[in-house]
Formats: C-alpha cells, sequence, structure tokens
C-alpha cells in the first residue's frame, strides 16, 4: 500500500494554463487544484501545508525553471509516502506567488505583506527556514536588495534565504515539513490589517538601522518639520530638479524649524533610507517605486507626487497606488500634480501607445503652483505637530511611535 501510495502522488503544472485568462480573478492558475483558507477575520487568503484542509499532506515541488511556469509543478502528499527521490526539507518554507516581480519594492513589498500578517498574528508564528519565490509560476533566484532588506529586519538573518532547488538531487522534487503559500498580494487583505503590517515594518525597520523615535520634536519657539525632496533619475525625474529644489527649499526656510533636504533614492543604501525617511514629515517625490519608503514616516505625515504628462487619462488604476499606501499606512496623501505641458504623442490621445510615450517623460514645473501647494501642506503639518505637542504635554507623555507589536 506505502509503494503504491507513493507512485499515486500526481505532479500538476504549477501555472494551469485553463486559467490564464483569468489570472488577475484570483489567480487560479497557480495551484489551481487548491483552496485558499482565510484567518478568523477574512484578512489574510492562504494555504498552509500539512493542515486540515489538507488532509495532513505535504506540499512538494519539483522544477526549476525560471523561463515557463508550466515546467513546474506541484503535489500533495502523506508524510510517509514521499514520491520516490524526492527531498524533504525541514521547517517552515514560505511560498509566494507574484503576478509582477521582486526587484521592484512596490510590487515585491505588496506580494510579502501577506507572510508578515499571517507571522504576526497570534503574538507571531514561526519564522520561515526559507522562500520560494515564483513569478508567473516561474522560479525567481531572489528578492531586490530594498527587499531582503526589509525581510532581514522583520524575520532576523535566519529567515531569507532564497531556496533556487539548485542542491536538490534526484527527480522526485522536494517536499515541505511545513509550508504556507500566498497566492494573492496585499490586495487580498483588509485595511485594519495593512495598518497593522505597516506599523510592525515601520517598527522592526527602525529598530534594525538602530533609528531612535524622535525626541520632543521642539524647534525654536515651534516645531521641527522635515521636508524632503526624494528624487529620481530617467524616466519621470524632474527635467530641471534643481529649480524644483529651490521653490520648495524657499517655501521651508519661511517657517522657523523646517529642515528641507534633497536626496536620490538609488544613492541610499536601506537604512539611509529609513532614516531620512524617520525624520521626514513631508515627502515630495515623483510618482515611482521610491515612493513606497513612505511607510517608514511617522504616521500622519505628507506626501506631495508628481506625473509626467498623459497619465490621467491613460495610466489606469497603477496611478493611484501610492495614493492607497498611504490610506493603508496612515500617512496623508496631500494629491497630485500631473504636468499639462510635455512630448506630444503622434498617435490619437485615447491611443494606449500614448502611454508608453508619456511614461518614460520628463516632469516640468510651475513655481507658483509648486510654492502655493508647499505653504498650504507646511501649514498643515505645523498646525497638526503644535496640536499633537499640546496633547502629550497635557498627558505628560513623551512623543513615541507606535512599538513592534511582537518580538522575535
Amino acid at each position: 500500500m506505502t509503494a503504491k501510495l507513493r507512485e499515486g502522488v500526481t505532479f500538476l503544472p504549477l501555472k494551469d494554463l485553463r486559467y490564464s485568462n483569468t489570472a488577475l480573478q484570483g489567480h487560479t492558475w497557480f495551484m489551481s487544484s487548491t483552496y485558499d483558507k482565510q484567518d478568523d477575520d477574512g484578512s489574510v487568503q492562504y494555504q498552509h501545508f500539512p493542515s486540515k484542509a489538507s488532509n495532513g499532506r505535504l506540499l512538494c515541488l519539483k522544477g526549476q525553471d525560471t523561463h515557463d511556469g508550466v515546467w513546474n509543478s506541484y503535489a500533495l502528499a502523506w508524510p510517509d509516502t514521499l514520491p520516490h527521490n524526492a527531498t524533504l526539507l525541514k521547517g517552515l518554507t514560505f511560498v509566494s506567488y507574484n503576478h509582477y516581480n521582486y526587484e521592484n519594492i512596490w510590487h515585491g513589498l505588496s506580494a510579502v505583506m501577506p507572510f508578515v500578517a499571517w507571522h504576526v498574528k497570534g503574538a507571531c508564528r514561526a519564522v520561515p527556514a526559507r522562500w520560494v519565490l515564483y513569478h508567473w509560476g516561474e522560479v525567481r533566484r531572489g528578492m531586490g536588495v530594498w527587499l531582503g532588506e526589509l525581510m532581514r529586519a522583520t524575520f532576523g538573518e535566519g529567515g531569507v534565504g532564497i531556496e533556487n532547488f539548485g542542491g536538490v538531487e534526484g527527480d522526485g522534487g522536494v517536499c515541505l515539513e511545513e509550508a504556507v503559500v500566498m497566492r494573492h498580494n496585499e490586495g487580498g487583505m483588509s485595511r485594519v490589517r495593512r495598518e497593522e503590517v505597516y506599523d510592525v515594518l515601520r517598527c522592526r525597520a527602525r529598530e534594525y538601522c538602530g533609528v531612535g523615535v524622535r525626541g520632543g520634536d521642539r524647534g525654536n519657539g515651534g516645531v521641527n518639520i522635515g521636508m524632503s525632496l526624494l528624487m529620481r533619475n530617467g524616466a519621470r525625474s524632474f527635467s530641471n530638479g534643481t529649480a524644483v529644489a529651490g521653490v520648495f527649499q524657499r517655501e521651508c526656510l519661511k517657517v522657523a524649524g523646517c529642515r528641507f533636504r534633497v536626496a536620490h533614492s538609488n544613492n541610499l543604501s536601506f537604512c539611509e533610507q529609513v532614516r531620512l525617511m524617520s525624520e521626514t514629515d513631508i515627502l515630495i517625490s515623483p510618482h515611482g517605486a521610491q515612493l513606497t519608503n513612505m511607510f517608514f514616516m511617522d504616521k500622519n505625515s505628507s506626501v506631495m507626487e508628481f506625473f509626467p504628462k498623459g497619465w490621467l487619462k491613460l495610466a489606469g488604476v497603477g496611478q493611484y497606488v501610492f495614493q492607497w499606501i498611504a490610506s493603508w499606512s496612515g500617512m496623508r496623501h496631500q494629491g497630485a500634480w500631473r504636468d499639462p505641458n510635455g512630448d506630444p504623442c503622434p498617435y490619437p490621445e485615447d491611443d494606449r501607445r500614448c502611454f508608453n510615450i508619456y511614461k518614460g517623460g520628463l516632469i516640468g514645473h510651475n513655481e507658483t503652483q509648486f510654492a502655493e501647494w508647499a505653504q498650504r501642506v507646511l501649514n498643515e503639518v505645523k498646525i497638526n505637530k503644535i496640536n499633537l505637542q499640546k496633547d502629550m504635554e497635557k498627558q505628560q507623555q513623551p512623543i513615541e511611535t507606535k512599538g513592534c507589536t511582537c518580538k522575535l
């Protein structure tokens, strides 16, 4: 009977092309024979092996193709009847599916958020012994540097190993002693759980980087306000960054206690980005992945976003992702400025090819509009910080950020 059960283990394509046209309606093309479980509050959808839902069976994986997920496969097997020549990997394995990639910090963060939510729930569950990363069912060899550092800060040094199956012997694939699989990104989480996870990520990143809580935060006769202009290079950068910086610096100088800084995220290490954001109350930046850093700021901090020509009509919902992350992480998105000028498109204005042209465009500036916008946001931030100071003084409590909800 044991031999028959071993031989009866059936590996199915990880990427099931029968459902490829409905991938964004539930991602049913990834491990399509299995079903998601939800936490009791319905906030995180995942699969856990072994479990009652899997009838006590382990998850097994075969294949390491990086170009076509159809050649990679999965199966379920009982612990005592694993496939012939299978390698058993001990400990907890996180298996991630991402419709995008793990290099872009926004898409990568969106993919790992549910794992952090699962880990934190219940006073912190186990730390993963390894990660298995899939993109369209294809094996990915690693995370981007920024995302890897964030996961190291969150789970510790031992919780960031990436499994690429390079050392697996035999043709039986690997079976995982325990596995948690996420087929949905941050979009499958409730708003409350998102904010909880962002709080934990902020706290652990600051601890990891040695960033302390900001003190009483008082300037000369008022409050300190950190205003940071986070630049990009290439597509969606400012065509005249010096002029843009000049506008915001002049407005900052008009407010006692305001400190203005210009930085390029690609010139900063992970911890330098965490430190910069922890000292920033107003983040000014073009639309782009570098804005993901906003959740390292204190809650209720402000974000000002800029777009090149053509984004409002043609860019789709993707142009709103940083408004969403601001809302989910407890920030204030102070609106967006869309450049009305730029290179013309040779096609009809509703032609999608125009967006590919606009996507790589540069962002101009309007000194009057930028100055008025900066004045309004600076005034709002100043009033909010003064009121917060008064509230804390009445309570005779120091200002501090929300702590981690659990310790490793």
